[in-house]
């Protein structure tokens, strides 16, 4: 047995053993998986929201020494340089960041990871007083395809923004995050249904998942209030929040989220246990990875633009304007490319040669439930990176795409899984093909395996995240070079 490579960064200790490659997990390694994953849980736990998302996503860019700029004004020549750092944003909810490397010259190469801001969630309707039984309760919308029956006994909080007078003509949005339990789904007591109501768990989401507010009160609700499609003590509550008096919230847009924070748990601290895994995990590990790219000087031999988008709406079929069906990412390469040359084949040069990781969640085997997994294609929690695949085009991944993710994890030494669902079971879908079909760009769908999908409260591996990380971070340096060194037919 002979030590043939340490990787320092990530800890791996390599063995070559009759001629095979052993990956050993050092301590050096462990602890930067948990370190890593701690971050991860600070990230998450600020972003209840897409508009918090996006406003975590700043502050890391900004660490990094990205500028803002506008999608509101013109690019003009040398707005964007060689071996800049930018981002920009689209309703509070949706970003694009970007770094041209020094080396970029007009028709090269944009390196695209695309993931999504928004979660299956509980939303506030635009008119939320209700009451029942000497109970203020709150209306809410459901969001996405969750889990509703995971809302149930859980304490809740509320996120989101509001639009507050600023001054005697002026407007602004301000984030709320009330972090405090002040709403409750309360599941109906086990007394009061029979065995086959119990058995067949039926919600009527109209009526079953309506938020308990508080006891109503008589003198506060007389009182009158700023806005009349509200409960007062709501407002009340999200005015404190905001730092304003009630009658300087104009309008709300908020969500209701669980107020437990993201944990790191398992006897031996594996998992992760968190809210909106799906997708803040691959918001995390993609601005991560954008950030140590440029980071690490390697921006300085790079002839590529790297590009982080960020988009709202997934969960809901992506067709708005900040989703990944609106023209955002083809804007993103015109836009940028028109900075560098007047000629408009140059732009569609550059899609060509493109290639995007649409990162989302995957689904990892649990033992309780291994039936609905194709024996060969079950992804478990820990072993890495999940290569999602459909023939269907519910995933976006072909051959060469798919090769290209393969060898890269391959040339790093970084731990892969393939996922296929079965063929008497639905699948599920992404960014991905949306993006593909609207702009062309070659597209492969990549993922953190994990539990309890659109649960309000997910599960993935620890070390996972580091994985996905490191091959995040791999895709920035060497993709392009995997690229060229392929002939096509």
């Amino acid at each position: 047995m002979r030590i043939t490579n340490i990787c320092t960064a990530f800890g791996f200790l390599n063995f070559v053993v009759g001629g095979a490659m052993i990956l050993v997990v050092s301590q050096k390694q462990k602890m930067t998986q948990r370190q890593i994953a701690t971050k991860f849980t600070q990230f998450v736990d600020g972003a209840p929201t897409p508009f918090h998302s996006v406003q975590q996503a700043i502050k890391r860019l900004e660490i990094s020494g990205f500028e803002r700029i506008r999608e509101d004004v013109t690019w003009g020549m040398g707005a964007v340089k060689a071996g800049g750092k930018y981002y920009y944003t689209r309703n509070s909810s949706t970003i694009v960041a970007f770094a041209v490397g020094t080396q970029f010259k007009a028709g090269n190469a944009f390196k695209v990871i695309g993931a999504h801001t928004d979660s299956p969630a509980l939303k506030v309707k635009p008119v939320s007083k209700k009451d029942g039984g000497g109970i203020e309760q709150v209306a809410a919308e459901c969001y996405g395809g969750g889990l509703w029956y995971t809302w149930f006994d859980r304490d809740l909080g509320v996120a989101g923004r509001a639009i507050v007078r600023s001054g005697d003509t002026g407007f602004k949005e301000t984030l709320i995050h009330i972090k405090k339990p002040i709403l409750k789904i309360p599941s109906l007591a086990i007394h009061l249904q029979s065995s086959e109501q119990r058995a067949s768990l039926k919600i009527n989401k109209e009526d079953h998942i309506i938020p308990m507010l508080g006891l109503i009160d008589d003198n506060l609700n007389n009182a009158g209030t700023s806005d009349a499609r509200h409960h007062s003590s709501f407002m009340n509550a999200i005015a404190e929040n905001a730092g304003c008096a009630p009658q300087d919230i104009l309008d709300i847009e908020l969500t209701l989220c669980d107020t437990q924070n993201a944990q790191i748990g398992g006897v031996a601290d594996d998992f992760v246990f968190s809210p909106r895994l799906d997708n803040q995990m691959h918001c995390f590990t993609s601005l991560e990875a954008l950030c140590n790219h440029c980071d690490s000087n390697e921006l300085e031999a790079d002839e590529d633009c790297s590009v982080v988008v960020l988009f709202d709406h997934e969960e809901c079929g992506s067709q708005s304007n900040v989703g990944a069906g609106s023209p955002i990412m083809r804007d993103a390469v015109v836009r940028i490319s028109g900075v560098f040359t007047n000629d408009p084949e140059i732009f569609h040069i550059s899609l060509n040669k493109s290639i995007l990781f649409s990162a989302d969640g995957a689904h990892a085997v649990c033992p309780n439930y291994m039936s609905v997994h194709d024996k060969l294609h079950s992804p478990r929690l820990g072993e890495g990176t999940v290569i999602k695949t459909n023939d269907n085009q519910r995933y976006a991944t072909n051959g060469v795409t798919g090769f290209l993710v393969r060898e890269l994890a391959r040339k790093h030494n970084i731990k892969v899984q393939e996922f296929m669902v079965r063929n008497d079971c639905p699948c599920g879908t992404t960014i991905g093909p949306i993006i593909a079909a609207n702009t062309g760009i070659r597209t492969v769908d990549i993922g953190v395996p994990q539990w309890s999908m659109h649960s309000i409260r997910e599960t993935c591996s620890v070390n996972d995240i580091a994985s996905n990380l490191q091959l995040l971070t791999a895709f920035f340096k060497d993709i392009r070079k995997i690229d060229k060194s392929l002939s096509t037919l």
